[in-house]
């Protein structure tokens, strides 16, 4: 039996790791490099790199028997193309989603654009923990009082360029971050308030939670997209089936 992995995420390694324990043929598709570079250590194990459409994950699933969608819980869009994908070329699919954190801190909205509505009547600087893909949300409050927090990649910066926000506001590191370092974050540049997604253990949510609380800062959580999956043991399970 041979799987592919959809990955690039914390849950996507470990399973892949078990699969190799078990010495199960598996193959991981990431979009960038620095998804790939989060599989280093792991041998035996053929790391794919590229974004792609459902048609062009069609075709990559040709020589696999199962598929697993082990991308971010905010993926909709990826994961719909998985699903698309499987469905055309015919390979049993699971998702394995981590699970939400469990915490009902903080001002929740639908998406990126709701919490920029949210902050346009608000005043303070506004540190965003969301990602370089949800700048253009933001795109009618003033540069300068954004503090993206980015991954240090050409790609993330350039969005950061093509947003406007000014280069001393430019957060480039990559976590997951300690509540500590949070906190220093959020007192060194004056935040206000703080936008985030419920990304879990894995995504140090409760860590970004606890900061906001301890600087007085104002907590706003972008929901989760609506979706069902399962845990790491219960796809291992299934993958395991003969």
């Amino acid at each position: 039996m041979r799987v592919l992995i959809f990955g690039g995420t914390t849950e996507g390694r470990l399973l892949a790791e078990k699969l190799r324990e078990r010495e199960i043929a598996a193959a991981v598709s990431v979009a960038t490099p620095l998804g790939a570079q989060e599989l280093e250590g792991i041998p035996g194990l053929e790391v794919l790199v590229g974004r792609r459409t459902a048609e062009e994950m069609a075709r990559l699933l040709a020589p696999f028997d199962r598929c697993v969608d082990a991308t971010h819980p905010y993926a909709a869009q990826v994961s719909e193309n998985i699903r698309a994908a499987c469905e055309r070329a015919g390979v049993p699919l699971r998702r394995l989603l981590r699970r939400a954190s469990g915490e009902l801190a903080g001002v929740r909205v639908e998406s990126a654009a709701q919490a920029a509505q949210f902050l346009a009547g608000r005043e303070g600087n506004v540190l965003l923990a969301t990602g370089a893909k949800e700048l253009a949300a933001f795109a009618g409050l003033a540069p300068e009082r954004l503090y993206p927090r980015v991954l240090p990649v050409e790609e993330s910066l350039a969005a950061c360029r093509a947003a406007g926000i000014p280069v001393r506001n430019i957060i480039a590191m990559h976590g997951p971050f300690s509540q500590k370092l949070n906190e220093a974050l959020l007192e060194q540049y004056r935040i206000r308030f703080l936008v985030t997604k419920d990304g879990g253990a894995a995504g140090g949510f409760a860590a970004k939670a606890a900061a906001a609380r301890a600087q007085g800062a104002e907590l706003i959580v972008i929901d989760r997209p609506r979706e069902t999956g399962e845990d790491l043991e219960a796809v291992l399970d299934w993958l395991l089936e003969r």
